[in-house]
């Protein structure tokens, strides 16, 4: 099956190592589920969260499912990829990506799809290599944040250079990219608020840590109506070459930007 990462607008992780959460992320209506095997498990639970993973993989899901694996320098490592490789994960997520030959060395055991985690500052400037060895680029926020030493009430201000480094090298490779996730739970109006900075900044979806996210951020990522209309306007009017429309100057770029949208809006 042929996976389109642009049309993924929402990735919820959740901890592998828990049965009910598994459950609930089968009907929850993600575009991509994520089996986390690192951040989200206690040490003591890393090998059952390891078998619950490809369990949980040997029975269908509706939607796109990835494994993320403990770091290349956790002693985890070489048991998690052997896992992914033995299961029906369509992607594996790799922590603190940091070169391009380490995505090629983790390609090169489970030969599937790589979502590289771009979560620290040699992460982020290593991110254009990077980008053309995986399927996406996921930028990990928190943990970019503590490796820049941010304060804890930092924002995500001074992550607007990163972020934008990680969308830049996604484009230029011509991959998907991903938001980090947004930390509040119970705060609808915040979530919304950063995934249309996201969005914005031109990431095509947004990370995930509870199910009660999903419709929020297919919301903020899903096109205005006032958008769809004006790219449907714009579509019909284009003749080829530069042209005025609706008083400003539009060419090739400006109709397949709008048909884009179009497709994401159908999409959805």
């Amino acid at each position: 099956m042929t996976i389109d990462l642009f049309a993924v607008r929402s990735l919820l992780f959740l901890p592998a190592s828990n049965p009910r959460a598994i459950d609930k992320a089968r009907r929850a209506g993600a575009d991509l589920v994520i089996l986390d095997l690192e951040d989200a498990v206690k040490p003591e639970d890393k090998e059952a969260a390891r078998a619950a993973a490809v369990a949980a993989l040997a029975e269908p899901w509706p939607m796109p499912v990835a494994i993320r694996v403990n770091g290349l320098a956790s002693d985890l490592i070489e048991a998690d990829l052997a896992a992914v490789a033995a299961s029906a994960a369509d992607f594996v997520v790799l922590p603190r990506a940091e070169s391009a030959e380490a995505i090629q060395a983790v390609w090169q055991t489970v030969q599937r799809g790589v979502l590289a985690m771009v979560e620290t500052a040699a992460g982020v400037l290593a991110a254009a290599e990077i980008a053309r060895e995986v399927a996406g680029l996921i930028a990990g926020t928190n943990d970019l944040a503590a490796d820049l030493r941010l304060p804890p009430d930092a924002g995500r201000a001074p992550l607007q250079m990163a972020l934008q480094t990680i969308v830049l090298a996604g484009r230029a490779a011509g991959i998907a990219v991903f938001d980090g996730v947004f930390n509040g739970l119970g705060d609808p109006d915040g979530f919304l608020a950063e995934a249309d900075e996201g969005r914005r900044l031109g990431f095509d979806g947004k990370s995930l840590i509870h199910p009660e996210q999903i419709a929020l951020c297919h919301a903020a990522y899903a096109p205005a109506e006032s958008e769809i209309a004006r790219a449907r306007r714009l579509v019909d009017a284009a003749t080829g070459g530069a042209e005025r429309f609706e008083d400003r100057m539009i060419e090739r770029m400006h109709v397949e930007a709008a048909k884009r949208l179009l497709a994401r809006a159908a999409g959805g």
